[in-house]
């Protein structure tokens, strides 16, 4: 059977356990962030430019293009 836990000292547990965090500092926010963006935009390219590749390809192969 599961134990009853009082709330407040739930939250006194949950209190300590944030302090044991170790919290990114504001500099490595921002290059975090800065860098999933680049990432994001890097691998949204590669992928448009592989569809149009594709897309070439198939319409050469199929001969459905103009």
């Amino acid at each position: 059977m599961a134990s009853k836990m009082n709330p407040f000292t739930f939250l006194q547990q949950v209190r300590a356990e944030t302090m044991k965090v170790t919290w990114p500092s504001q500099r490595e926010t921002v290059i975090s962030t800065l860098m999933v963006f680049a990432m994001a935009f890097f691998a949204a390219a590669f992928f448009f430019g592989a569809d149009q590749l594709f897309g070439l390809l198939i319409s050469l192969v199929l001969n459905v293009g103009k």
